[in-house]
């Protein structure tokens, strides 16, 4: 098991549908007995919480509980610092995504333990201008869709209210013009939503991509041209790498380290499940950017 002389624990209270008492419960115990000095945080803001990442200097591992957007704010902070701690990611938010990505149990007290007997992992970063992800990056039907959520489904239905949401923005998608440029790449057209992918789990929902890795030094384009069958059988093809991505028509995909997205119409952005102003469309791969505890394959 891995041991720390000292360590952060910053939570969100309102993340997930589950007590925060009882969550921390589960996790303060087990991560207790690995860590001599333990620091526990609430922050009350994105600001507060940026700023914990930013001064942790002597920190040797910062833990994250709390939901997408907790787990965004953390990670774009430490991007940014020249020294970076060790960071483990738990599951207390309503998607989790990026710990389904990284096989992390759901269960709290299952994925502190499976972290702590786990292994160290460089992960790939995504930058866009100065901000930064782990999982997607997104314009389009996807953008919308995150800003179509309702609050009170988030908070009864959990991931559900996505799905909810995401009928409901599928109603009224509206293709754009985009064009994309990249090392012996250069395509224009339309489409209903573009994604820059680093984790293979969207809202709980597994990517059916199979070469998506968030450690393979690469980034996966996928361009959603209509929300027909026809799409949903060729994304459905990406599972076998036998698939030949140039035969695709209502897709694109393809890989690649860095990228040129242009839309003139699109004025969002989601990074992560956080929503930014759509401004430079130029994203860069940071591999092996920083280091988490993962659980050990068996």
């Amino acid at each position: 098991m891995h041991t720390f002389n000292k360590a952060m624990l910053i939570y969100n209270e309102h993340a997930g549908d589950e007590d925060v008492e009882a969550k921390l419960a589960a996790v303060v115990p087990v991560l207790g007995k690995a860590v001599k000095e333990l620091t526990i945080v609430s922050p009350e803001s994105s600001e507060e919480t940026r700023l914990l990442c930013e001064t942790a200097d002597d920190t040797e591992l910062i833990a994250i509980m709390g939901g997408d957007g907790t787990v965004h704010q953390c990670i774009d902070a430490i991007s940014k610092l020249d020294v970076r701690p060790l960071l483990a990611i738990l599951p207390g938010g309503t998607s989790n995504d990026f710990t389904r990505t990284l096989g992390i149990p759901q269960n709290l007290r299952d994925a502190t333990e499976a972290l702590l007997s786990g292994e160290i992992r460089t992960i790939d970063v995504g930058r866009e201008g100065n901000q930064h992800f782990i999982n997607f990056w997104g314009i389009g039907l996807v953008a919308d869709t995150s800003k179509n959520v309702d609050e009170g489904q988030k908070k009864s239905l959990g991931p559900l209210s996505y799905i909810a949401s995401t009928i409901r923005t599928m109603r009224e998608a509206e293709s754009f013009p985009y064009h994309i440029v990249s090392s012996g790449i250069d395509i224009e057209g339309e489409a209903i939503a573009i994604f820059v992918l680093n984790g293979n789990s969207l809202a709980t929902t597994p990517i059916p991509i199979g070469a998506i890795s968030p450690s393979d030094a690469k980034l996966d384009v996928l361009v959603v041209k209509n929300s027909n069958l026809a799409m949903l059988r060729e994304l459905m093809s990406l599972r076998k790498s036998e698939t030949d991505a140039t035969q695709l028509n209502m897709l694109e995909y393809m890989q690649v380290s860095e990228l040129q997205i242009d839309a003139p119409s699109q004025r969002r952005v989601d990074m992560d499940g956080e929503l930014y102003d759509f401004r430079s469309g130029r994203i860069q791969l940071l591999p092996g950017h920083l280091r988490m505890l993962v659980p050990t394959i068996k």
